[in-house]
């Protein structure tokens, strides 16, 4: 089936067994919520006043133990930057995954970001697909390697991919059961006596991805050309 990245993104979650869908709108990421809202009755989705909003409601469907995707544009990221560090603190319930469209030359933003760097500052696993096959199955991947690692998974995005077509492999939904709710203010309540402890099971999570993404079958090498 030809797919438009965000359209894959979107059969993605739905694939995952998401549920819940929250975003911002903005280029070029707004097709993955309209597409959601659209086409998949089974997933719960809703405009958010802000981006940061959009993202507390996602971490809150992933605490009570739903599988939940917020989407924005690079720039949204900076207004969700509160909760995306503190989510990487907590982990998750549910899956999470943040799908973050970049805008490289600015065809519709007011400046260039890298979500990548917001990654790597936030201490979460970032996944980069390059076409709409990828966009839909490393959204897929996204919401297994989230409750894998116990964290928020970002799925980085950028206009290019967001925006081109190309044929995509589907396949059924999966049936996900909810986890089990569980009440517990050691993981989930980020006071200062919380927050020192978890940040230890946050520094021992990366040391396991980090094992993962060195030997997982996500990155590999298409050699174009020897030239640097």
């Amino acid at each position: 089936m030809l797919m438009l990245g965000n359209e894959a993104v979107a059969r993605g979650a739905y694939e995952a067994g998401c549920t819940v869908a929250t975003a911002y709108p903005g280029t070029p990421s707004t097709e993955i919520t309209e597409y959601i809202a659209q086409k998949y009755d089974e997933i719960y989705s809703e405009w958010a006043p802000n981006e940061k909003v959009a993202l507390e409601v996602a971490i809150g469907a992933s605490i009570i133990g739903a599988r939940a995707m917020c989407s924005m544009k690079h720039v949204g990221l900076n207004v969700a930057a509160d909760p995306l560090f503190t989510a990487s603190y907590t982990g998750v319930g549910g899956g999470l995954v943040i799908c973050v469209a970049d805008d490289p030359g600015m065809h519709s933003s007011q400046n260039e970001q890298d979500t990548r760097m917001l990654g790597i500052a936030s201490k979460v696993m970032v996944l980069e697909p390059s076409d709409s096959q990828e966009c839909k199955d490393f959204v897929k991947e996204a919401f297994s390697l989230s409750e894998l690692f116990d964290t928020p998974v970002i799925v980085r995005l950028s206009t290019r991919v967001s925006h081109s077509q190309s044929i995509v492999e589907i396949a059924d939904r999966n049936d996900y059961t909810y986890k089990k709710y569980e009440k517990n203010p050691l993981k989930y309540v980020m006071m200062p006596a919380m927050a020192r402890k978890r940040h230890v099971e946050v520094v021992k999570r990366l040391s396991k991805i980090k094992e993962f993404a060195e030997s997982c079958g996500l990155n590999k090498i298409e050699m174009n050309d020897t030239k640097i």
